[in-house]
């Protein structure tokens, strides 16, 4: 018996985080950009954004959890949304 139950939806997790990691890597070596400011008024890069984004998402995700259910469809929605909001004004 494993320490922990692999399934195809947590591999596909953890691999889409990789892959973002990875594009987001090769954004910044081959266009290197200047950190922004945002509503937050601090300075953020692409990869700042990126973190941010996550960490939200992961909060999103719990407490959608807590309250609704296991209904996540409309959570990954409401986290898409998120993101946008966070790499447009962030």
């Amino acid at each position: 018996m494993s320490w922990m139950a692999w399934t195809w939806p947590t591999a596909l997790f953890f691999i889409s985080i990789a892959s973002l990691l990875t594009i987001f890597t090769v954004l910044a070596i081959r266009y290197p950009e200047e950190p922004r400011r945002g509503i937050l008024r601090i300075e953020t890069t692409r990869g700042d954004r990126l973190f941010i984004t996550l960490l939200g998402s992961a909060f999103i995700n719990l407490g959608w959890l807590g309250l609704v259910g296991a209904s996540q469809p409309y959570a990954l929605i409401l986290c898409l949304v998120y993101a946008a909001a966070v790499f447009r004004w962030v």
